[in-house]
């Protein structure tokens, strides 16, 4: 697994959105990072780790692949 940081928060279902790395993340209650199969540079955005970025923007908690903003 690989951390992924969220540059495109219009987008955080496309893998192109993300950049390897977690250089850091400010704001409030989006996603910053995502833990995830590297392919090829980007993020492997299975439909389980979709259902646990809802959960994570939902409850506004982090979960185990997905770290919110603080």
């Amino acid at each position: 697994m690989a951390t992924f940081q969220l540059n495109n928060p219009n987008a955080p279902g496309s893998p192109s959105s993300y950049s390897l790395g977690n250089p850091g993340c400010d704001g409030n209650n989006q996603i910053c990072t995502i833990e995830a199969d590297n392919v090829g540079g980007a993020p492997d955005i299975t439909d389980d780790l979709k259902n646990e970025m809802l959960e994570a923007l939902n409850t506004r908690n982090n979960t185990d692949n997905v770290t919110l903003k603080s």
